[in-house]
């Protein structure tokens, strides 16, 4: 029997797993590298944009009522996986970098339109709180 340190650590081969096949754009059948697979905020954010633009058109379910945030969540978590799938792509690198700047856009519209809710609501604040201070002024006056 051989000498094995239970305590040592797994020995990890660093090498992808992935064959180096191209395999996008084959459809549901072909394997998905590893390097696709993950959260999609890009699909997630920018759902029915993000879907036309990688071809995966189920995400326009997103229209229909009800079914909507359950198809943007599923997008999340499916999408990089269904564009590799629906899309041919020039390399496994090409897939993640136009990926990543889907879901840049995506979080700099979002946190767009939150930054101009918040200018919105105090404006309205400010608007009603002037409007208020307007008419007690006028009231006063004779």
């Amino acid at each position: 029997m051989a000498n094995v340190n239970p305590y040592a650590p797994p020995q990890v081969s660093l090498e992808p797993r992935y064959s180096g096949e191209n395999t996008s754009g084959m459809g549901k059948g072909h394997p998905v590298p590893e390097g696709v697979k993950g959260w999609s905020w890009g699909a997630f954010l920018l759902n029915w944009i993000w879907a036309i633009g990688n071809k995966t058109y189920i995400g326009l379910l997103c229209f229909v009522p009800y079914v909507g945030s359950v198809v943007a969540i599923w997008l999340g978590v499916k999408g990089r996986e269904l564009a590799w799938q629906n899309k041919r792509w020039d390399s496994l690198e090409h897939f993640n970098q136009v990926q990543r700047r889907w879901s840049m856009w995506g979080l700099i519209l979002i946190g767009g339109m939150i930054v101009l809710g918040v200018f919105a609501g105090l404006a309205a604040f400010g608007v009603r709180k002037y409007v208020d201070q307007t008419k007690a002024m006028s009231g006063a006056a004779p």
